[in-house]
Parts: structure tokens; C-alpha cells; sequence
């Protein structure tokens, strides 16, 4: 999380750049598609204010229990979507490793005072959260590399007719992207 200046900084611009496709996707005219994307939305700008080096802004000490609030209420919302099937249970993952993130910064030893934290947080968890994420980026990976893009034609769904909003390559790369980012950040604990 607040680590050296360079990586943090592109884990800002790859957290917020992502942040801003999925407010894009929420333009999509399917309903599940808007909701998942507006919770995406919110953990990529979540994502991109955690990663800030700390040598640019030291977030006060009240920011860490309001992320914490937040990523717990968006984790619950996103348990409650995820009763329709567990394809939706990588979301309350994501929301609940953002607030065990924002809960060790907030009990942290000079947490937002420019100090990194290799040592902080339960090491188990960080462990099980890390191979979870590292699994995710890798079948990610796998799935957006298209099966009949090999063969010579075309991928079916990339026509011109898709909008922004409903491009499933985009979505997924969207993702992993985060998933990436998760990675990282979780690297830092």
C-alpha cells in the first residue's frame, strides 16, 4: 500500500483508469451488468486512494475505519448479490480483503506516516488472500486469451455493434487488472 513512489503511482493509474471504464460500463443497458460494475467502480477508486505513496498524501487517521465501513457495507451488499450464484463470490472477497487492508493500516504502527508495512497484518491471511488473488490473475489471464483467435478468425461479441459497456474481453480485463493490483498491494503487507 504505501510503498516505494514509482510502483505506487502505477498502481493509482492502473486502479483509477480502470475505475473510470467500469463508470463507462455502467452505461450498459443490461441491469446485472451496471450493478457489478458500479461495485467494481468503487474498488478500483478504493483501490487507487489506498495505493497514493504516502510521500505525496498521508491520509489522516480517521481515513482507514471509514475505508473499512465502506468495503464492509460494499462486501455485504455484494454477499447478498452473490446468493444467486457463486460465480458472484469473488466480489465480497474483494471488498473483504479491502477492509483487512484498511483495518491492519489502521492499527498499524505509524500507518500513513510514510512507513512500509512488510511485517503488519495476520500473516496466514495475507497468505490465503494472496494465493486467492494469484489464482484469480492467472485463470483471468487465461480466459481473456480467445479460443478462436488462434484459430485465424475473429472473436465472436467484438464486433462494432458491442458498446463499451458490453464487451465481456473488456470487463474481464477490467479484472484482472484489479486482481493485479490486489496482488500487489497485498505484497506490501
Amino acid at each position: 500500500m504505501h510503498g516505494p513512489a514509482a510502483s505506487g503511482w502505477l498502481l493509482v493509474a492502473l486502479c483509477a483508469a480502470t475505475g473510470v471504464y467500469c463508470l463507462l460500463r455502467m452505461r450498459s443497458s443490461v441491469e446485472e451488468q451496471r450493478r457489478t460494475a458500479g461495485g467494481e467502480a468503487l474498488m478500483g477508486f478504493g483501490m487507487a486512494a489506498m495505493a497514493v505513496p504516502a510521500a505525496a498524501f498521508t491520509p489522516p487517521s480517521w481515513a482507514w475505519p471509514v475505508y473499512a465501513v465502506v468495503f464492509g457495507t460494499a462486501g455485504l451488499h455484494a454477499l447478498w448479490a452473490a446468493r444467486a450464484g457463486a460465480r458472484h463470490l469473488h466480489h465480497p472477497l474483494g471488498a473483504g480483503a479491502m477492509v483487512y487492508m484498511a483495518v491492519v493500516m489502521a492499527v498499524s504502527p505509524g500507518a500513513g506516516q510514510g512507513h512500509t508495512h512488510g511485517s503488519s497484518g495476520i500473516p496466514l491471511l495475507t497468505g490465503v488472500l494472496l494465493l486467492y488473488f494469484t489464482g484469480y490473475v492467472l485463470v483471468t489471464g487465461v480466459r481473456l486469451v480467445p479460443v478462436t483467435a488462434a484459430a485465424g478468425k475473429p472473436a465472436p461479441g467484438t464486433g462494432e455493434a458491442s458498446g463499451w459497456g458490453d464487451r465481456p474481453e473488456l470487463a474481464r480485463a477490467c479484472r484482472l487488472s484489479m486482481g493485479i493490483a490486489m496482488v500487489a498491494m497485498l505484497l506490501t503487507m
